[in-house]
């Protein structure tokens, strides 16, 4: 194309179209797209929790030597911070103000939470997401939100792709070229957060992590984990089925 301007991108856009060449992407429907950037909206208020309860307990460990549990600073019937920064005026207000900060955005993510509860539910193309190690109702809700219809991920592998759980490399003159997070941010997270779950509480999730790790390092297994759980939630969507976890962790 020795020119470049609207209407000659229109036509180059509409000769590809007509050779059927032309990758489309897929357009969320606008009915339910309020309720998809509800639970996102949840998950910016579950990261800025998470970033000034991380920023509370690095001033609790500087200033008094000790370590303190999230759940108990996240505790709303008591409050287990204010002693630990009470010898000192100015660190007294600013634990004060770090814990009212997080038990606000306790009550926000709590709010989104019993109204998503209360209107949304998995459909049943969706609801065997449950089965999954890892995954809950919100991670189920969030996973079927953000993947919309299965049936658009011709196979497993482009899924998985969507989700940012495929490595990703482009190269030009032995450079590294191109943008590695392609794909849903969204579902990235959900399955980083289902692998991290299903590690502490699912004994045959854990094995295959352990498995990993003794091979390479933590981040490998994890996202190795994650992708796993992906590759389940693809087939268990598509089909209709249950999640078995000795097709899985063999």
């Amino acid at each position: 194309m020795k020119h470049v301007d609207d209407k000659h991108d229109a036509f180059w856009l509409a000769e590809m179209l007509r050779l059927d060449i032309l990758p489309e992407g897929y357009i969320y429907p606008k009915d339910e797209q309020p309720i998809r950037d509800l639970l996102r909206k949840r998950r910016h208020l579950v990261a800025l929790r998470s970033s000034m309860i991380i920023s509370l307990q690095n001033i609790i460990t500087r200033n008094s030597g000790m370590t303190i549990k999230v759940n108990d600073i996240k505790r709303l019937r008591e409050d287990r911070v204010h002693p630990l920064l009470a010898d000192n005026e100015d660190l007294a207000l600013a634990g004060r103000v770090s814990k009212d900060s997080i038990d606000f955005l306790t009550h926000q993510i709590q709010t989104i939470e019993t109204f998503l509860e209360r209107k949304l539910a998995l459909t049943d193309a969706y609801k065997d997401l449950v089965s999954v190690p890892g995954i809950g109702k919100i991670l189920g809700l969030t996973i079927m939100l953000e993947t919309g219809p299965v049936e658009r991920f011709e196979k497993v592998g482009n899924y998985a792709s969507y989700c940012r759980l495929v490595a990703s490399r482009w190269t030009s003159n032995d450079k590294s070229k191109g943008n590695k997070k392609n794909g849903n941010k969204y579902l990235s997270w959900a399955f980083s957060e289902a692998a991290e779950f299903a590690r502490r509480y699912d004994d045959k999730a854990r094995a295959f992590y352990n498995r990993k790790l003794r091979k390479s390092n933590f981040m490998v297994a994890h996202t190795a984990l994650a992708h796993k759980l992906a590759r389940a939630a693809y087939y268990i969507m598509r089909d209709h089925v249950p999640f078995i976890p000795d097709k899985l962790f063999t």
